[in-house]
């Protein structure tokens, strides 16, 4: 009886084939190659990934990344034959809705990009706070004034605020769109 895993040397690169994504309902078969120590697997993009390619192409990336990350969230499916055709017949559609996600995020930059948001916390006399402000205070902030934002959306690459001022902060609202908004981090007011 033949294995299920089967391994070829070639040039001194193994090849796999595996049958994965059994939890994403996913019946594809991922052609490994081993190289250099690394495993990589070819997935077609079904949306834009930062640093990654665009809606449609076919790019190699980590085993792991694409089968723990890519596939599960929807970003990619594996690189086959099946799945290449199954992709050429939804393109138009696909296509239709990245142009529509980006339309909808430059529509909440321009909604974004005007606003000052303030929140107010407990702080000591030198400014310093008792605690921080982060990404879930901020997107909490923003949609108490009325505009749709997720806490995913808001980037602090140097940590939460801990201290009284004004900061502006970066909102990633799509892989093509940033938007800036300007935060002012104020004492709350001491009941005498």
């Amino acid at each position: 009886m033949e294995e299920p895993n089967r391994c070829d040397r070639h040039f001194g690169v193994a090849v796999l084939e595996l049958m994965t994504c059994r939890d994403s309902g996913l019946a594809g078969m991922f052609r490994i190659a081993e190289i250099a120590g690394g495993t990589q697997v070819e997935v077609i993009l079904l949306k834009k990934v930062g640093h990654l390619g665009d809606l449609g192409e076919k790019v190699s990336v980590r085993a792991g990344y694409g089968r723990n990350y890519l596939i599960p969230s929807g970003f990619a499916v594996p690189a086959t034959a099946a799945s290449l055709e199954a992709f050429e017949a939804q393109r138009y559609e696909l296509e239709r809705a990245a142009v529509e996600s980006l339309v909808a995020a430059e529509s909440r930059r321009e909604k974004l990009e005007s606003l000052t948001v303030t929140v107010a916390r407990k702080a000591g006399d030198e400014g310093k706070l008792f605690g921080s402000v982060g990404t879930q205070d901020i997107a909490a902030a923003v949609q108490e004034m009325g505009v749709t934002l997720e806490r995913q959306e808001v980037r602090l690459p140097e940590g939460p605020f801990r201290a009284t001022g004004e900061y502006e902060v970066v909102l990633h609202l799509h892989a093509d769109v940033d938007a800036t908004i300007r935060l002012r981090v104020v004492p709350e007011k001491r009941p005498r």
